[in-house]
């Protein structure tokens, strides 16, 4: 019985496989018609989106990757190529001397900070609507011609508020990898002028922040001392130096100071 079930079984089983084959065959050829049906959709989206069926598709694809990688990185390009780090960092040091650990909250400082930015480079993005940004929308140029337009008076602001000795800094680097140096500050690429020109904000953000820490520094030193000579050495001197310092910098019209001495540092250069 056994032996004769498993030709019977064997020939069940030539039968089932003998119909998937047949399956898949009779299901193979609608699939090719559907693979052939999506080229046909990406030739004509091709065509319509390049106006050639051959490399437009790509070309287009690369443009959009690209549109969307300027749009990933354009806060950082708003803290390294404007007047914003300057701001930023001298605005948290100086919470940071009155001795206020959230007060103002960061999105105050950050909102100060980039409305002040956009007050200081008004004249630079003024030039580059006008020289790059208007006639393109206009379809005067093209896109080719419209970015440098537009990147120009960003790059002339950031040579103008650059130490030539940061610059001086890359360029030698640059020298020692086989490349020429720029002889005029006007022709320096951006390569250089943007690791050059962030050098040169910290620096000058740092030497602020230090002016601004000192005359809380001395209020401190005079409560301190004022406490340990009380015998109050229990009481800790920044709780009672605190609402000192706070009145003395409202006293002095602190925020109008440092708010106009910063935006007044960026005036003579804006634009260019």
């Amino acid at each position: 019985m056994a032996g004769a079930a498993s030709p019977r079984n064997a020939a069940r089983w030539r039968v089932a496989a003998g119909l998937t084959l047949g399956a898949l065959i009779v299901s193979a050829s609608p699939a090719f018609g559907q693979e052939a049906e999506i080229g046909n959709v990406i030739r004509d989206l091709s065509e319509r989106l390049g106006g050639t069926p051959d490399g437009g598709l790509s070309g287009r694809l690369i443009q959009l990757f690209a549109l969307i990688t300027v749009l990933s990185i354009a806060p950082g390009l708003l803290v390294v190529a404007t007047s914003f780090t300057r701001f930023v960092i001298v605005f948290s040091m100086l919470r940071s001397a009155l001795g206020l650990n959230q007060t103002p909250p960061n999105m105050v400082l950050n909102a100060m900070a980039l409305f002040m930015t956009f007050f200081v480079m008004q004249p630079v993005f003024e030039d580059a609507w006008r020289d790059g940004l208007e006639p393109l929308i206009r379809n005067e140029i093209v896109e080719e011609q419209a970015i440098p337009r537009i990147a120009e008076p960003f790059r002339r602001f950031m040579v103008a508020n650059t130490r030539p000795k940061d610059i001086a800094l890359f360029q030698s680097i640059d020298a020692k990898a086989g490349r020429e140096p720029a002889p005029d500050g006007s022709e320096v690429g951006w390569r250089i002028v943007i690791p050059s020109f962030v050098i040169s904000e910290l620096r000058r953000a740092f030497s602020i922040g230090f002016l601004l820490y000192l005359p809380f520094i001395a209020i401190d030193l005079i409560v301190a001392s004022i406490l340990m000579s009380a015998g109050m050495m229990m009481l800790p001197p920044v709780i009672v130096s605190l609402p000192f310092k706070v009145i003395f910098f409202v006293l002095v019209d602190g925020w109008y100071m440092v708010a106009g001495s910063l935006m007044e540092s960026y005036l003579q250069t804006a634009g260019g």
